[in-house]
């Protein structure tokens, strides 16, 4: 326990080893969805499932642990969602992409995103945001993973009848209990008992196990083989000309999900400095860039920051100890694949319905955006070229379903917005190119 304290520096940020501990639990189990959503996505273009469900645990065991060790925050990684739909059903079943090319163009984007990375590209691009910016951005997140969880929940549902969304039947017992989950949740929260997040998705598993929500498969099994996509991405073929396009939509769509991310968590724990700047930051995104090379490599679509490390941060965790202890989760969960679709395979209320709900992780990602509300204080709403941008961004992410869009709103807004009154030279030189960038993406890609 002394080592892991030294290395780590649990005591100076004001943490435990128990902590720590529940903390990866707690956003292991928040993450576990994608250990079987990314095999189903990424099997309907051909991919072996049991291959990419093991390439999905391997790479994000990996970068999870590199995160802890390099960067020392407790930050998990995984494929993201979002662009393993994109390369599934864009790519490779709309546009005809072998799904081997289409691993090929993933390692080629992760490669930029590395030397973007070595050049201080995306540390420039972090540092640069303007405060008000960075709070907008925290609390658009909250938003957006609130909005998640009200979605996975079954609290609320597309509108089949030409509306965006409406409210779920609140009588079924499969939303009846997300929402019991989260009054769980919140009451030990304020009773500051530790460990009131994993407590109350433990409770919610027990309680939906015997009406079928939640189906017990066993516990352990042998892992599945990752031969059938392990270095098979095509890389010849994805340098070809034809293919530039779909390798900078990738490195875009990961470059400022990444972005979001990482100023969302680090504020919400703590570690971001007053001014703004995070320590260690190049070791963050090193870590990201590294985890996209090495997913492709295994066999599976781009691995990022994921934006449920907000459920370890929210649980106490502050250190890399929490990013460790969710990546040794993630390989166990290689030999312990029935125990783990328990907790993440989902519920589906009509047999053979594409829909399907997540009523152990719900109250979780709701609570953990409510938590991230806080942020709002960050933002000078007596200012309103600093407070409209910030309001964009909060709006758009969730509105979007998009951490990447969302920042558009306000990467795009808020330059043009100090233009306009005169106050242009309160902007970073590197929002105006990045707010450029926005444009020219909508505009070109």
């Amino acid at each position: 326990m002394g080592f892991l304290d030294r290395f780590f520096h649990i005591t100076e940020r004001n943490s435990t080893v128990r902590t720590e501990i529940i903390a990866g639990l707690t956003t292991f189990i928040t993450m576990a969805y994608i250990i079987f959503v990314q095999p189903t996505i990424l099997s309907a273009g051909g991919m072996d499932f049991g291959a990419v469900l093991a390439a999905t645990c391997i790479s994000s065991a990996l970068a999870s642990i590199m995160m802890g060790l390099y960067a020392n925050y407790p930050i998990a990684l995984a494929p993201a969602m979002g662009e393993n739909i994109f390369f599934t059903f864009t790519v490779i079943v709309a546009m005809q992409v072998p799904w081997s090319t289409a691993l090929g163009i993933i390692f080629i984007s992760g490669v930029l995103f590395l030397l973007l990375t070595f050049f201080n590209v995306r540390e420039l691009m972090i540092n640069a945001i303007p405060m008000s910016l960075k709070s907008g951005i925290a609390v658009g997140i909250g938003l957006f993973i609130a909005f998640i969880g009200l979605v996975y929940g079954g609290i609320i549902v597309k509108d089949p009848g030409g509306g965006v969304v409406r409210l779920g039947d609140v009588k079924a017992l499969h939303v009846l209990l997300p929402l019991l989950g989260l009054l769980i949740i919140g009451v030990l929260s304020h009773l500051r008992v530790r460990g009131a997040m994993l407590i109350g998705m433990i409770c919610i598993t027990l309680l939906a196990l015997p009406f079928g929500i939640v189906q017990y498969h066993g516990v352990a099994s042998a892992p599945p083989s990752i031969t059938p996509t392990l270095f098979k991405m095509d890389l010849v073929s994805a340098i070809s000309p034809q293919y530039f396009p779909l390798i900078l939509v990738f490195l875009f769509m990961t470059l400022f999900d990444t972005v979001g991310t990482v100023v969302g968590v680090t504020q919400q724990a703590g570690l971001m400095k007053p001014d703004g700047s995070v320590p260690r930051l190049r070791q963050i995104l090193m870590t990201d860039a590294t985890a996209t090379v090495a997913g492709a490599a295994l066999g599976t679509s781009t691995v990022v920051t994921y934006v449920e490390s907000t459920a370890g941060v929210q649980e106490g965790g502050r250190t890399g100890l929490t990013a460790v202890v969710a990546g040794l989760l993630f390989l166990l969960a290689l030999f312990f694949e029935p125990l783990a679709k328990m907790l993440g395979g989902g519920f589906h209320p009509v047999a053979g319905s594409p829909v399907t709900f997540y009523p152990v992780i719900a109250p979780a990602l709701i609570f953990v955006g409510a938590m991230l509300m806080r942020s709002v204080s960050g933002i000078n709403f007596h200012d309103l070229t600093e407070a409209l941008p910030a309001f964009l961004v909060i709006v758009g992410m969730p509105l979007t379903y998009s951490i990447a869009d969302g920042l558009a709103f306000g990467f795009i807004s808020y330059p043009i917005i100090k233009l306009c009154t005169g106050k242009v030279k309160e902007v970073h030189p590197v929002m105006h190119a990045m707010g450029i960038i926005f444009i020219l993406r909508y505009a070109f890609l």
